[in-house]
């Protein structure tokens, strides 16, 4: 096929997607493609678009959750040295869009650099949490970021400086196809200090998390002035189950897919979930996790 041709060494048929998600459940991508460099990225994508072949961007999978069917079109994962690099200078940090978070916090932590510390225990790559605009109580991403490099769905590269970004609660301005690398502006602190407050935080954010053996993920937007966990808890639905997919005792915005999940079992339960906080509490819940 003409979108194949000359990508044959990166580009796959029929990928099982679900080993490349938390939730570890889904049908196969049509196509998957890990890209050397920016310039393999760009000249696959600008193929697809010739093509119409749809593209999706895939992360560390923490916050999708893909259809038993499997997903049409090309899957990219930025996995490649080029795409994960993480450059300090001064209180400047840029890292690639498939860069861990965690790895851009500690590199950030162990450098003195204070802002992101409060984002450690958040999975996922800089990317998704830019396009997400990642946070928790203490603040989020968004707030730290400066500029952005961007390609778009025709391949086409773009810059975003700090005017032009625009970060809301869970959602920001860049959604195009892929953020290729970010920069922050962040403040010179204690990297001691930072280490212990970067420490505690991953403590009880690991506390309230379903164990690290379980294939989970969490799924609501917090609803305004509440916790979208402490609603489903407080309408009495911890433990709830549809199949093989349950929701966490633990944290209740998190459900849990057991061996014999379906990501159909997951969807019934989100629906469900919503349906019962609605009518128990009033509470319209805003689904989080990406259905792909």
């Amino acid at each position: 096929m003409a979108l194949i041709t000359g990508f044959e060494r990166i580009v796959q048929r029929d990928e099982p997607l679900a080993m490349h998600t938390w939730f570890q459940l889904g049908g196969p991508a049509e196509y998957f493609a890990e890209p050397d460099d920016v310039d393999q990225l760009i000249a696959l994508v600008k193929r697809c678009h010739e093509e119409g072949v749809p593209v999706r961007l895939l992360g560390r999978g923490s916050n999708v959750l893909v259809r038993d069917e499997g997903v049409p079109g090309l899957v990219l994962r930025l996995s490649a040295p080029a795409f994960c690099k993480i450059e300090v200078q001064g209180r400047s940090i840029t890292a690639g869009g498939g860069a861990k978070l965690g790895r851009v916090i500690t590199t950030a932590v162990h450098r003195g650099l204070a802002g992101l510390e409060m984002l450690i225990g958040i999975p996922g790559t800089l990317g998704g949490a830019l396009h997400g605009n990642a946070g928790t109580h203490g603040g989020d991403v968004g707030q730290w970021t400066t500029r952005a490099t961007v390609i778009t769905h025709t391949g086409e590269v773009s810059q975003h400086g700090h005017d032009e970004l625009v970060f809301e609660y869970r959602q920001s301005s860049l959604d195009e196809l892929v953020i290729l690398e970010a920069g922050f502006q962040l403040e010179e602190e204690d990297p001691r200090e930072l280490a212990r407050r970067m420490q505690k935080q991953w403590i009880v954010k690991k506390a309230a998390q379903p164990m690290g053996h379980q294939c989970a993920g969490c799924v609501f937007k917090n609803p305004r002035g509440t916790s979208a966990g402490e609603s489903i808890e407080e309408a009495g639905l911890k433990g709830t189950r549809v199949g093989g997919a349950v929701v966490s005792d633990r944290h209740a915005n998190f459900i849990v897919a057991e061996p014999e999940c379906t990501s159909q079992d997951v969807l019934r339960l989100i629906e469900l979930v919503c349906g019962q906080v609605h009518d128990r509490l009033g509470i319209e819940l805003e689904r989080e996790l990406e259905v792909w």
